[in-house]
């Protein structure tokens, strides 16, 4: 939402948000990770192992969140805004519209989406499952109700998205202040007992892991790589909270307690190897065990909470930015923008994770098929922002390629771990993104081949006002509003009005509404108006790819003459019927697959919130 004309919201509410909305995902990372590392690559537990694991967690932290994401991406703002779309929107920017850099860039950034989609479905099936598996660490006797109690948490918290989260959400900082403190209050109390594990703060005990286990060590980078889950939302959710409190509460807090933690399950496991089962939970006196899983819990819905609404955010970007089919979205929230809740996104992503807890049961298989869909994120993330260091920073170009080098080289380390996995798990978020990636693609694809048949046909507005100077048409009192995406054109629909009714209305206004590629367009931006001929007038209306689109409220700015009244307005809307035909544009099963996405769009009026009845709709049969 803009934010232009609100007064500055204070630090110390940013940092509460940010830490209730942005950490979650990397905030339960330690319920599983080192659980991982050690139990299902079975390495032994040995100080040099244990020293060796916890430095690289303890760098990665440092190198891949705190310098790159934190210090560097950051700093690649669109308008204040973070995440892989706002990054593409600002990368392509610096590049020619009809070059093959630009059709780079926008693939990759499609990727990117696609593949946040994938690790959507994965992060809320293991973060809540690794919570309630705390419940066997005291009663093995409650394993058989693992799932079902995982499965009704995340269901039910599907159900209330429709409702919205706005009070819910108020909740998320202080839980997550608590949780974060127990983190760090759990880890510090067993490094007391074993203060050496510190030694692992040192470099050196990470390289010396890899030199003592060669090949083994890079395949135990897939787990290792679990710990930094998450930190991609640090980067994505800048815009909500603003760079510094994020910053703030990362370096202040979160890391800290990280470490602490991180650090005390691994004092643990010298102490007694058996916690190896979980380590986590173990790190709790007895007594605590309980309110630990209830505390987990809690947190693991917040995360899980932050990957749904992140998923609705997304989705609204790629339809706005013409990426995907429009889709019915509901407000949540009478005064933020950002509170928005998409009915068929949150169905899908509850069947997907639904699937996920039934056919992988626990969280140790689930992490065979997490990683994948992050770690690709993160290399997408990578060559992206190395492109804006380099076109827009002026960066030299061999400070250029050593950032792409260092980071890239992490990243691919990463994502080449996680590939072992596929067999395992790993083509399950694989193939989510796949198929996201070919519906985005094919939709961007198909729109492009539609408007491309269209203005083949349209006849040219400038040419077709003249033409009725000679012969007016009977004019009929109100205002006719014709959308279309080619000023240059005649709508189709104000064609087939004038063949079919012989009549135009006392004032014509041909509409076209843009996503530019900014998050925000400035209300005093937004219209730009233009008298074409006689009571004919030619509207363009701005929005940026994160803005809520309201026609009706932008026309009641408008003055084409007088107001636009919109009980005096009909909105006239050209419906393509589309016909796919062998040797168009795309491969013939695309065109069957976009003719069927362009269906299932949702109708124009809902998305542009026009009143149902001011809407006519006039059909044309295209040819793909």
């Amino acid at each position: 939402m803009n934010q232009e004309n609100s007064p500055p919201t204070p630090l110390r509410t940013l940092a509460l948000g940010a830490l209730g909305v942005v950490f979650g995902d990397i905030g339960t990372s330690p319920l599983y990770t080192l659980k991982e590392v050690f139990g299902s690559h079975h390495l032994a537990l040995t100080p040099d192992n244990v020293l060796g694991i916890l430095s690289l967690v303890f760098w990665e932290l440092i190198l891949v969140v705190s310098v790159k994401y934190v210090g560097i991406m950051m700093r690649a703002d669109n308008n204040g805004e973070g995440g892989i779309l706002a990054l593409l929107s600002l990368a392509q920017g610096y590049v020619p519209l009809a070059s093959r850099m630009r059709w780079a860039l926008m693939s990759l950034g499609l990727l990117g989406a696609a593949l946040f989609f994938g690790d959507s479905l994965i992060t809320p099936a293991i973060s809540v499952l690794s919570a309630i598996e705390g419940l066997e660490m005291g009663a093995p006797a409650l394993h058989p109700f693992v799932v079902p109690l995982a499965l009704g948490i995340l269901i039910g918290l599907f159900v209330i998205q429709s409702h919205g989260t706005e009070t819910v959400g108020k909740l998320f900082g202080p839980i997550m202040l608590v949780w974060f403190g127990v983190l760090g209050m759990l880890g510090a109390s067993a490094i007391v007992l074993h203060p050496d594990v510190l030694e692992a703060l040192k470099p050196i005990h990470a390289v010396k892991f890899f030199l003592a286990h060669g090949t083994d060590s890079f395949l135990i980078l897939g787990a290792v790589v679990l710990a930094i889950t998450g930190a991609e939302a640090l980067y994505a959710d800048m815009g909500h909270f603003g760079r510094y409190p994020i910053r703030l509460v990362w370096f202040g807090f979160v890391l800290p307690a990280l470490t602490l933690n991180y650090f005390g399950q691994g004092a643990l496991l010298l102490a007694d190897p058996e916690a190896v089962r979980n380590p986590f939970f173990l790190l709790a006196p007895d007594w605590a065990l309980y309110p630990l899983v209830g505390l987990a819990t809690a947190a693991t819905v917040i995360a899980s909470q932050a990957v749904i609404t992140g998923a609705f955010s997304v989705t609204r970007q790629v339809i706005q930015l013409g990426y995907a089919p429009r889709l019915l979205i509901r407000h949540t929230s009478a005064t933020e923008a950002g509170q928005i809740y998409i009915p068929v996104v949150n169905w899908l992503l509850m069947i997907g994770i639904a699937l996920l807890v039934l056919g992988f049961r626990n969280s140790s298989n689930l992490a065979a098929a997490y990683g994948i869909a992050v770690t690709g994120t993160f290399a997408i993330d990578t060559l992206l922002v190395c492109f804006v260091m380099r076109v827009r920073w002026d960066l030299g170009l061999g400070a250029t390629l050593a950032s792409l080098a260092a980071f890239l080289s992490i990243d691919l380390s990463y994502f080449g771990a996680n590939a072992i996995k596929i067999p395992d798990g790993g083509w399950f978020p694989l193939l989510v993104a796949l198929l996201v990636f070919t519906l985005l693609s094919t939709w961007r694809r198909g729109r492009e081949i539609l408007a491309q048949r269209l203005r083949e046909t349209e006849l040219p507005l400038a040419a077709f006002l003249e033409s009725l100077s000679p012969n007016p048409p009977h004019r009929v009192p109100g205002t006719a509003v014709f959308m279309t995406t080619n000023v240059h054109g005649v709508p189709s629909a104000l064609l087939h009005n004038l063949k079919h009714n012989k009549v135009l209305h006392e004032r014509v206004v041909i509409l076209n509404v843009r996503v530019v590629d900014t998050p925000y367009v400035r209300e005093d931006d937004r219209l730009e108006a233009q008298k074409l001929a006689g009571d004919v007038y030619l509207l363009v209306l701005r929005f940026g790819f994160m803005d809520d689109i309201d026609v009706p409220k932008a026309l009641a700015r408008c003055r084409c003459g007088e107001p636009i009244e919109m009980m005096e307005t009909t909105f006239f809307f050209s419906r393509e019927n589309l016909i796919p035909k062998p040797g168009g544009g795309m491969a013939l099963w695309r065109e069957y697959l976009f003719a069927t996405l362009l269906r299932s769009a949702a109708s124009p009026m809902t998305f542009f919130k026009i009143p149902a009845n001011r809407v006519i709709e006039l059909g044309t049969q295209v040819e793909i």
